[in-house]
């Protein structure tokens, strides 16, 4: 059968049109396909470990469920000691009303020198402006409580999608084969190879440079007389998985700890602490850590970031750069895609 060769404006709107239904669909289907990819990033980090584990005898759904359970185990642990940084820092709260009851005292003396605002007027003003809050906040706890309850109905999916990732990994790879024609079967098998290499290295730097930059922040930090260095820390490993946003987020909250707990002068010196981290991290850490794995340049590193967060929300923000690097690792297969494979990489 003779193939037909459209023009480029054709397919040009034909990959369009295929890019926004696929994005309609993935934010309507956001409940499973979310946890799905979760789970697919972290079977290929176990992947290993379960090969391993029946190399040493076990049946393939004990060591499926092994590495499940060191996940688990590793993941609570985390958990275990942020929770503890977390509940210490709370029993600061009432410091805390009383440190920002002196700041809005100041302000509130600020603008009445300054702008001749009297206490009166500047009272009516807040009750103005906090009209509705209550009950803003009585709906947002309601929201809150849901949203823990779907995050913990989608952890229990995700776990159960991960475990059936490496039991069935092999019925997984031979259906995406059979989708192929023969002839085109080493070009989908060095697809699938590069993918899982690529999402494996990436998932592995990225943890070791988490790792790097928590010891980084903890050793200055600690250095430098902060309270809750460790909690500063890990807030900044986490948050800073996503690229460009996450570490000024975490400078933002590391330096309102600080400040609730400290001098001002303090507070500056963790904004200038995050500053030159991120500098290193930028500089020497990720590239020799994380390297260039994920190999797309930063102007689509970003609209993946901001795709992912108009599709899928927070975890959009981290999940889209490794199906982004995904799509480009295929483009760069099909002959036809390769013009997006040259827009989605890095200069040479």
């Amino acid at each position: 059968m003779k193939s037909v060769k459209l023009a480029f404006y054709a397919r040009l709107a034909l990959i369009l049109h295929a890019l926004i239904l696929s994005l309609l669909l993935m934010h309507l289907g956001k409940t499973v396909i979310i946890p799905l990819f979760f789970a697919l990033l972290i079977s290929f980090a176990l992947l290993p470990v379960c090969r391993q584990l029946e190399k040493w005898g076990l049946h393939r759904g004990l060591a499926a469920a092994i590495c499940v359970l060191l996940f688990v185990v590793l993941i609570g642990s985390f958990i275990d000691i942020l929770s503890h940084q977390i509940v210490n820092f709370t029993h600061n709260l009432p410091e805390l009303q009383k440190r920002f009851s002196e700041s809005l005292t100041d302000i509130r003396q600020w603008l009445l020198n300054t702008y001749h605002i009297d206490y009166q007027q500047q009272t009516d003003y807040l009750k103005k402006s906090t009209s509705g809050l209550q009950s803003t906040a009585m709906s947002s706890l309601g929201a809150t409580f849901i949203g823990f309850a779907e995050v913990f109905i989608l952890t229990i999916f995700f776990l159960i999608f991960t475990f059936f990732m490496l039991y069935h990994r092999r019925l997984f790879k031979r259906f995406v084969v059979a989708l192929f024609p023969q002839d085109e079967l080493p070009k989908v098998e060095e697809v699938l190879n590069s993918a899982r290499r690529m999402i494996n290295r990436y998932i592995i730097g990225l943890l070791t440079e988490m790792f790097i930059l928590i010891i980084l922040l903890l050793s200055t930090l600690a250095i430098l007389g902060i309270k809750y260095a460790l909690l500063i820390s890990v807030i900044a490993a986490l948050l800073n998985v996503i690229p460009y946003l996450g570490i000024y987020t975490a400078m933002a909250i590391s330096m309102f700890i600080t400040f609730a707990n400290g001098e001002p002068s303090q507070a500056v010196t963790v904004g200038i602490v995050f500053i030159v981290a991120h500098f290193l991290d930028a500089n020497v850490i990720l590239p020799r850590v994380v390297g260039g794995n994920v190999k797309l340049n930063p102007l689509i590193t970003i609209i993946a970031v901001l795709t992912g967060k108009l599709v899928w929300g927070i975890p959009g923000m981290f999940l889209f750069i490794p199906l982004a690097a995904i799509i480009r690792i295929i483009s760069e297969k099909v002959e036809s895609l390769q013009p997006w494979a040259i827009l989605m990489g890095e200069e040479k």
